[in-house]
């Protein structure tokens, strides 16, 4: 069975609290607060063992120092698949929301966008598995444990996974910089995908022939691009703004 160490608070406790098999809880022995109190919690609920350590073990067990005092064997992430992010959103009875991440390279910025696609209560993302970073412990400590509550699919190809998403009856927008329609100028009621491009080239052209509408986000000053995570943050939380209005 493949397994992964989990670090942070964050995406420890979401891990506790998900479907995952988890193996071991390692504190820290320098480590007493009413966070790590709730995580031994969970993990005596769960009939989870803890192990104590100190912090320079914990640093190499998770090969970083930035693991908040607290390390989770688990079993390792699991994708989910597009026809299960699709059969998510069906049964929500909910208008669709999908981001779709077109070649997403740095850890912090993937970790970021699934937060973010959480948080606006998306119904998944998706992510190629050629050229892209994928779903890893320094991902899901980033993502603050939100791997645990969207499902996140790899594909091979972006472009079919979007045809099929437009055959389900999804409309998308992708973001170019050089789109000539502002974001705030589109209906995003309805059921959508959100597609967010790489840290270089942005969505590719392929897939930009796929997506139904090109959008930009209006910027003010010297600076021609946002950070794809701002980006991604920005406009899945416009679809969340239009819903509510």
């Amino acid at each position: 069975m493949k397994e992964e160490i989990l670090y942070g608070i964050n995406s420890v406790m979401e891990a506790l609290r998900g479907s995952r098999r988890a193996f071991e809880l390692f504190v820290s022995r320098e480590t007493h607060d009413r966070r790590t109190e709730k995580l031994l919690a969970f993990a005596a609920e769960r009939g989870v063992p803890v192990r104590t350590r100190d912090k320079r073990d914990l640093a190499r067990l998770c090969g970083t120092d930035h693991h908040q005092g607290v390390a989770l064997r688990v079993e390792g992430f699991a994708y989910a698949a597009l026809e299960d992010i699709i059969a998510s959103w069906r049964s929500s009875g909910e208008p669709g929301l999908i981001l779709v991440l077109d070649g997403i390279q740095d850890p912090h910025n993937l970790g970021a966008l699934i937060r973010s696609a959480a948080c606006a209560g998306a119904h998944g993302v998706i992510i190629p598995k050629d050229r892209a970073a994928g779903v890893t412990a320094s991902v899901e400590k980033i993502s603050a444990g939100a791997t645990e509550t969207i499902p996140v699919a790899q594909v091979t190809n972006v472009v079919q996974a979007l045809e099929t998403l437009k055959e389900e009856g999804l409309w998308a927008f992708g973001t170019a910089d050089s789109a000539a329609s502002s974001l705030y100028s589109h209906d995003l009621t309805g059921n959508v995908v959100i597609v967010i491009g790489g840290e270089g080239e942005g969505v590719r052209p392929l897939v930009r022939k796929k997506c139904d509408f090109l959008v930009a986000i209006p910027l003010k000053g010297g600076v021609s691009s946002l950070n794809a995570s701002v980006a991604g943050g920005v406009v899945l939380f416009e679809v969340v703004r239009q819903r509510q209005s």
